[in-house]
């Protein structure tokens, strides 16, 4: 899974084995001086088969949902995640969610732009692609939910995560159809929000 990517991270897989999840703990130094810890409890879906499901959310200031660019199907489950999460978790603040594309470097996306916009649109939410097989964007969904939540838009991370080294490489072509995929999609979001004024 993405986060068993990191080597140096602190798997701590019996700290709540009676809920199924794996929990790790991820940290980051910043420019700011200041060291980020998140505390990553992967459920990989797991909480839809759990009498316990609110378990994994409760007491959450983050979440990020990964979907597969190359199957609507997985696409497709993200109101399901957000629901239980928005359910669970919003009090008098919302907690931010990040949307992430896992898989850019595979070349048959299904998941178009204009499906994603009206996701985003829809709450609080943020949007990454990322490729957990070639490390690439690996950060991105640690950093904007650090720049969310210490409300630090400049924030950066200083050194980078001691990654697994990658299966492959990426291919040039899947960056810039990944970039160009978001420009895309900044495109849409902007038409949709200028449609909704009128």
């Amino acid at each position: 899974t993405f986060i068993k990517k990191i080597l140096d991270g602190i798997f701590i897989t019996e700290y709540n084995a009676t809920c199924g999840a794996d929990v790790s703990l991820v940290n980051f130094s910043t420019n700011y001086g200041i060291d980020l810890t998140f505390e990553v409890w992967d459920t990989a879906g797991q909480e839809l088969k759990s009498k316990l499901s609110d378990a994994y959310y409760i007491g959450a200031h983050a979440a990020m949902i990964f979907y597969d660019v190359t199957s609507s199907i997985t696409y497709t489950n993200f109101p399901h995640w957000q629901r239980r999460i928005v359910d669970v978790c919003f009090g008098e603040t919302q907690i931010p969610i990040i949307l992430c594309g896992n898989k850019v470097d595979c070349s048959n996306r299904k998941v178009k732009e204009k499906m994603i916009a009206r996701t985003l649109k829809s709450g609080n939410l943020m949007y990454t692609e990322i490729s957990a097989k070639t490390n690439y964007n690996f950060e991105m969904p640690f950093l904007a939910l650090a720049r969310k939540l210490t409300g630090k838009d400049d924030l950066t991370f200083v050194s980078n995560l001691n990654l697994k080294p990658a299966d492959l490489p990426i291919d040039p072509k899947s960056v810039e159809d990944s970039n160009k995929f978001m420009q895309e999609l900044a495109a849409v979001s902007e038409n949709i929000n200028l449609q909704d004024d009128e």
